[in-house]
């Protein structure tokens, strides 16, 4: 294992021992509201600090864009960045819905070089570094070799929050799901995309992500062998938070599928 991802490792798992830690006292934490339905707690400001306190102590010079604390550029070889979600799905947390993780990612240039998404309460560490495939605890995944939209199980996230569009999502899933063995929303985009790597979803698209959300999943979902694009097939995902990820041939189905919806979207 690479320096860098050993570092993403331990900050991984110590922010997934304090999630563990407060995971049977929920009704005693501090919650605030960011926006409407759109919540953070004791728990994900005391994850992240963990988190920042191992990447600094190893490369205080890097620096950062992490979810809570924002972005920090704390050195002279900002060339990196470590992006950072200490609790991906904080809403399933506080209502005991075992469903988050913790996301990781570091870029160089530009690029994204390693990612680790880590589920505490089912210790399932999924971990990817360019070049170098992506594991599930130490195992190699890959994604699924389905040819088409049929039979596809596909991951997704229903916008919730008012600065997101309902209606142009709804155009998306009437179109996707007609062909499809059914859709998941689970509440965790990294999850999503951690089992889009390990074969156990086909495909995941969804509206208005942050980089934190899926910085680490994208780099597991490419190392396994996957495509990423945004919403028209292209590589602007990473700004307007628009995700398509799938197998190679389910990308380009749910992109053809897609096309016209956008169409509509775009004149509606």
């Amino acid at each position: 294992m690479n320096p860098m991802l050993n570092i993403a490792v331990s900050a991984a798992r110590a922010a997934g021992h304090i999630i563990l830690r407060y995971s049977n006292r929920i009704d005693s934490l501090s919650i605030q509201s960011k926006q409407r339905n759109d919540f953070v707690s004791e728990v994900d400001h005391l994850a992240e600090q963990e988190i920042l306190k191992i990447i600094r102590r190893a490369h205080p010079d890097h620096g950062i864009l992490a979810e809570e604390s924002g972005t920090e550029n704390s050195g002279t070889n900002d060339e990196f960045q470590w992006i950072i979600d200490p609790l991906d799905g904080t809403t399933n947390f506080l209502h005991n819905f075992p469903q988050y993780a913790v996301s990781i990612a570091l870029k160089h240039k530009e690029r994204l070089m390693l990612g680790v998404v880590y589920d505490p309460l089912k210790e399932e560490l999924f971990c990817a570094s360019r070049g170098e495939g992506a594991t599930l605890n130490n195992r190699k995944i890959r994604v699924t070799q389905l040819t088409s939209l049929s039979g596809a199980l596909l991951g997704t996230g229903i916008p919730y929050r008012d600065d997101q569009d309902l209606d142009a999502y709804l155009i998306t899933l009437k179109a996707l799901i007609k062909d499809t063995a059914g859709v998941r929303r689970a509440g965790s985009a990294a999850l999503d995309l951690a089992y889009l790597a390990a074969g156990r979803l086909d495909g995941f698209w969804e509206f208005g992500l942050n980089p934190w959300d899926i910085a680490a999943g994208v780099m597991l979902v490419e190392e396994a062998g996957g495509l990423v694009g945004d919403l028209a097939g292209g590589h602007r995902f990473m700004e307007s938070g628009d995700i398509i990820a799938a197998s190679p041939k389910v990308f380009k189905a749910m992109v053809q599928t897609l096309r016209p919806c956008l169409r509509e979207i775009q004149h509606g």
